[in-house]
């Protein structure tokens, strides 16, 4: 490994944790605006009624969910739905660092604190767009354009890895 390699890898291991980190603050904000919605068929359900409002789709998959045929067809059909309508996308590769975040919240449901029998599916997550642009903030906008930059390089769902706690 060269020292130009090696410099690069490490510009890139600082670019996923930035990336990785504004992935936290706009689900952080989101959570708190409710402007998030989890869930496969839920996330489908939003994409057939206003996908105009959702700026980002997160799909999140463990190894154990590769093998899963029904999930990967949902989401190849999620991921045609969102290139086709100009949605930002990102495949989450711990969906465990995921599932912390959007269900250690303090606004959580009673029924998800009380132990549901069912944990939500959290396989795919939107984020909508409040009335407010989404260029306010800065989080958001690092994210979008981290997902212009990846289709530039022809990686259209790149993957990211979100930071442990």
């Amino acid at each position: 490994m060269t020292l130009e390699e090696f410099a690069t890898g490490e510009q890139k291991t600082e670019r996923m944790d930035k990336v990785g980190d504004a992935l936290e603050e706009v689900l952080s904000k989101a959570l708190s605006q409710r402007t998030i919605t989890v869930g496969v068929y839920e996330a489908a359900k939003l994409l057939n009624v206003d996908p105009d409002n959702v700026v980002l789709c997160l799909l999140a998959a463990d190894e154990d969910d590769d093998r899963d045929v029904a999930l990967q067809i949902h989401f190849t059909l999620i991921q045609a739905f969102c290139c086709e309508n100009d949605i930002n996308i990102l495949r989450v590769s711990n969906p465990g660092r995921l599932a912390e975040l959007l269900l250690l919240e303090p606004d959580a449901s009673p029924a998800a604190s009380e132990g549901a029998q069912q944990p939500p599916d959290l396989h795919c997550v939107l984020v909508t767009n409040p009335h407010s642009s989404q260029w306010k903030d800065p989080a958001l906008s690092q994210l979008i354009c981290f997902c212009r930059e990846s289709r530039y390089m022809d990686q259209w769902v790149p993957v990211i890895n979100l930071p442990e706690r």
